[in-house]
């Protein structure tokens, strides 16, 4: 099996680490589930779906690789190394304050779905945190908007099953204003928002999560 082409990879690692931007130039499908300890919330299994696109370049070497072939843990590393630079791309919050992670995934992996590159991860919560009575939020966002990353239906984040009667989700998802979608189509790859506008983050979809 050959190596990664050097191309198709700094290609998607710019993608990835944002250091070129527009808004947005690709796209990431998102499915969440949580994963609890007990009566405690330790993590988010995540599974990423990238468009076809950015899918061609990754998976270009990984030819007719079979599940856990070398070339799928070298391109899950590298691609992973990625996210761990951007804090996983997600904000935690719990009673008006950021919840912290750990600083590496419990598990992670890569596969093919068709034409299109598929990253799954557990996100795990540096201390597990309690359910009852509580109510949580969480984003998952490119800060920049060079990524689109989005839930396409509520159903995309999941309960456990042992939640399903204790606890609800809900998936909001913002309307930015005219100027802010105005200025948004007006960027391409070349330009870059302001980082104190927080482009992105008046795009991202926000994750509620209330427990009896």
């Amino acid at each position: 099996m050959q190596t990664v082409k050097q191309s198709a990879m700094a290609l998607f690692l710019a993608v990835i680490s944002f250091t070129a931007s527009a808004h947005p130039h690709s796209f990431i499908d998102l499915q969440t589930e949580l994963v609890t300890d007990g009566t405690q919330l330790s993590g988010l299994k995540m599974r990423w779906t990238m468009d076809e696109i950015t899918s061609a370049d990754l998976l270009y070497d990984a030819g007719n690789a079979k599940p856990g072939d070398e070339i799928w843990k070298k391109l899950a590393a590298e691609v992973m190394a990625n996210v761990l630079g951007q804090h996983y791309f997600t904000e935690f919050w719990h009673n008006g304050q950021k919840v912290k992670f750990l600083n590496r995934p419990t598990e992670y992996g890569m596969t093919r779905d068709g034409h299109q590159a598929v990253l799954t991860f557990v996100l795990p919560l540096a201390h597990p945190q309690p359910l009852a009575g509580q109510t949580y939020r969480f984003s998952t966002f490119d800060p920049t908007y060079y990524v689109d990353m989005r839930y396409g239906k509520d159903s995309d984040v999941r309960l456990p099953d042992a939640l399903q009667k204790s606890c609800k989700i809900g998936v909001h998802t913002p309307k930015p204003s005219e100027e802010t979608l105005n200025f948004a189509v007006s960027l391409d790859k070349e330009d870059a928002p302001p980082e104190d506008m927080e482009l992105g983050k008046q795009f991202a979809q926000e994750v509620t999560l209330q427990c009896q």
